[in-house]
């Protein structure tokens, strides 16, 4: 059962405690490190492409790509569109056979949010199709604009829509510039909303933005500086009170830069991209792996399978 519905990826995590890790990719090789990385931790996972990522790429290569090499995996995987920015976003994803997609209108006020995203949910669930909302706002590289969800309009936008999850703003922030000063995971906040809504809970803005990873693409020509990423203790925490997906897309971005760096480097005297892409892949594989044990899903995979 390779490519499976979100909405069972959402209620094994739910139901069973542990959060499953949702990966970026917009080429071959991303998605094969992750892929086989999931293989190797007998772990579900979520394979994402942002808007961006489909006007880099093409939604006709990328769905392809998973469409073709699908059935050389045993491990559960859904296919997600992060960010969608309206319905026709949807649409788009759905008619390529997407198994689960983000509406994400947090940007707007609460009555549209809500009203769109029951259109979305109201089209997606004839097809069994997960539908996953943000509500707040997760900021890009600064928590002080972060707008915190509210909990009890969380529980409401959760029952007048019918979403299968919810990614509610808790403090997190997008990108690898994170938290300029303080930061801080609003944890009684995650806390109520999950007793208020019950629903598989989302964490985007959780890059760890590892220290080790900055300063081995500095070393190999970079110039990342300020950067600041969420440590792993606080999103175990995270994952304890009830986050169930985890979004991770800066950290692969880290893990290849480094890798693809460091053999551009040292194999100056070839002009093979295959050397050089050989090592940046392993690199996003190993990460991937990391963020997989850190989220508790390894060795998961066979309770997607089983039902429960």
């Amino acid at each position: 059962m390779p490519l499976v519905s979100g909405k069972l990826l959402f209620e094994a995590a739910n139901y069973y405690g542990f959060a499953v890790g949702a990966f970026n990719f917009n080429n071959m090789e991303f998605l094969k490190a992750i892929l086989e990385a999931a293989q190797e931790e007998e772990a579900p996972v979520f394979l994402q492409t942002s808007e961006n990522a489909l006007r880099y790429a093409g939604i006709d290569y990328l769905a392809g790509m998973v469409k073709e090499v699908e059935k050389k995996y045993s491990i559960p995987f859904a296919l997600h569109l992060d960010h969608g920015k309206s319905l026709d976003a949807v649409k788009l994803a759905l008619r390529y056979g997407y198994t689960s997609v983000m509406i994400d209108l947090s940007d707007r006020p609460f009555e549209e949010n809500l009203r769109v995203t029951r259109e979305v949910v109201s089209l997606c669930a004839p097809l069994g199709v997960a539908v996953e909302a943000e509500l707040g706002r997760v900021e890009a590289g600064k928590k002080e604009g972060c707008l915190l969800v509210e909990p009890l309009q969380a529980k409401e936008f959760v029952e007048q829509t019918g979403v299968d999850a919810l990614a509610p703003a808790i403090g997190t922030a997008h990108g690898i510039f994170k938290f300029r000063g303080e930061h801080a995971v609003d944890y009684q906040r995650l806390k109520e909303v999950k007793r208020l809504t019950g629903v598989a809970l989302v964490l985007h803005g959780a890059s760890g933005v590892y220290e080790e990873l900055v300063e081995e693409v500095n070393a190999y020509g970079g110039e990342l500086t300020k950067t600041k990423g969420l440590p792993d203790e606080e999103l175990k925490k995270a994952v304890e009170l009830g986050i169930n997906k985890v979004n991770t897309d800066v950290d692969l971005r880290l893990a290849w830069s480094a890798g693809l760096r460091k053999a551009l480097n040292e194999k100056r005297k070839t002009v093979d991209p295959r050397e050089f892409l050989r090592e940046a892949t392993e690199r996003v594989k190993e990460m991937v792996k990391r963020r997989i044990r850190l989220y508790g899903s390894s060795g998961k995979a066979s309770l997607v399978r089983e039902g429960f």
